[in-house]
């Protein structure tokens, strides 16, 4: 394994990196660069900086990186003008962030010279999928080491005594580890494992982390207005923000007020079902919002193509395939769809739902003169709906003649 000569560590310093890093400098013999990623899972990452240093990792080789904005804007946004839900509730909160970290993580080898990566992802889950084919999508030459399918350290109490044996600074307590496994960047935090491994077991209240239940939400609503530009939100109750601003905003309003808490069973791409629990408050509002922008400013046919399309879009996010073409080309599709999708919605906020009280555009193809139940001046003729409806009803006719029915 020596022909390896430098390898890029998607790096969180937690047990499973930390014992990554030793095993790469023992098994590939290899330099090592270890690249850690500020997606607002909202931990203090700098800890990172020591624990590689520790392990022998030069200064000039330890990358910690926010990409906060970049994030949301070029990923998170993006995905949210395609209105994408995987399965018809996930709003993919851990599959958007990591076409992002696969590209930070090889834009580093490039810059360091790297000939490999490598990741923590387990050989049962969908995230080896999603790093590595956004690997080898952006450097086909890539060399990727996935230790999780090549060791035998297939258990906590295994990688605990690796550390222990190896001088690893980590957290060697044992029986004290959170119950789940947790996946945590701007859009949402998952949780799987424990007693949700049982597909019957109600989530633990005390699980939850970002919101109240909707039963301890506040009795008073709260109204707020998203400001649209080109299906994106540029403000909020008229305060001008950044991506990640808005994201960060919507997250604190939805969780006061127990929207986005989900309890699913997916399909994972490698084949198996898995149960997870998810909060995702201002991807929530984001959603509901979003749609309801484009109820009054995209053309039917084009809300209906869109909608047709939304399913195959999720599955690739789903899937990692991020960095497609045919990804690429949906998305300049949905992206056109966007240019008049301007205007500004109202949502009202209470006890976990996400409620649409108004909305209003320039753009609007929305006509009160026609859409009146009151005296349109002629703005639209009835009697030409009979002709319609005649017309689309002569193949029903012709079939019913024959006996066809």
């Amino acid at each position: 394994m020596s022909d390896v000569k430098k390898v890029v560590l998607a790096y969180s310093g937690g047990l499973d990196t930390s014992v990554i890093l030793k095993w790469l400098q023992d098994v590939y013999q290899c330099e090592i660069v270890t690249f850690t990623a500020d997606l607002g899972q909202g931990e203090e990452l700098e800890p990172a900086r020591g624990k590689a240093l520790k392990m022998g990792i030069k200064p000039e080789n330890i990358f910690i990186d926010d990409l906060r904005e970049e994030f949301v804007r070029d990923f998170v946004f993006p995905m949210f003008r395609a209105n994408a839900i995987y399965e018809g509730e996930y709003l993919l909160g851990t599959s958007i962030a990591r076409p992002l970290i696969a590209k930070r993580q090889i834009e580093i080898a490039v810059q360091t010279g790297a000939d490999a990566v490598s990741h923590g992802a387990t050989g049962k889950g969908n995230d080896q999928v999603r790093f590595e084919l956004g690997a080898y999508a952006l450097k086909p030459d890539i060399r990727i080491i996935a230790p999780w399918r090549e060791w035998d350290l297939l258990s906590r109490e295994k990688l605990l005594t690796y550390a222990e044996q190896h001088g690893i600074p980590v957290e060697m307590k044992r029986g004290t580890q959170s119950p789940y496994s947790m996946d945590a960047n701007l859009l949402h935090i998952s949780y799987e494992g424990g007693v949700l491994e049982d597909p019957w077991n109600e989530p633990e209240e005390a699980m939850w982390r970002w919101t109240v239940s909707p039963e301890q939400a506040p009795d008073q609503p709260r109204y707020i207005e998203l400001e649209y530009q080109s299906g994106d939100i540029v403000a909020i109750d008229g305060e001008a923000l950044t991506p990640a601003a808005v994201l960060t905003r919507l997250n604190q309003l939805g969780g006061e007020h127990g929207i986005g808490r989900l309890d699913l069973v997916e399909n994972r791409y490698v084949g198996m079902k898995s149960r997870g629990c998810y909060e995702t408050p201002g991807g929530t509002i984001m959603l509901k919002a979003h749609r309801a922008m484009e109820s009054l400013t995209l053309d039917r046919e084009a809300a209906h193509l869109k909608d047709d399309l939304m399913p195959r879009y999720a599955s690739l996010v789903y899937n990692g395939y991020w960095w497609s073409p045919e990804r690429k080309l949906l998305q300049t599709l949905i992206d056109a769809s966007q240019v008049p999708v301007n205007g500004t919605v109202q949502v009202k906020l209470y006890k976990g739902n996400v409620i649409v009280t108004g909305r209003q555009s320039n753009d609007s193809l929305f006509d009160m003169n026609i859409a009146t139940f009151e005296d349109d001046a002629g703005a639209y003729d009835q009697k030409d709906a009979g002709g319609f409806i005649k017309l689309n009803a002569l193949r029903m006719r012709i079939a019913a003649s024959k006996g066809r029915r």
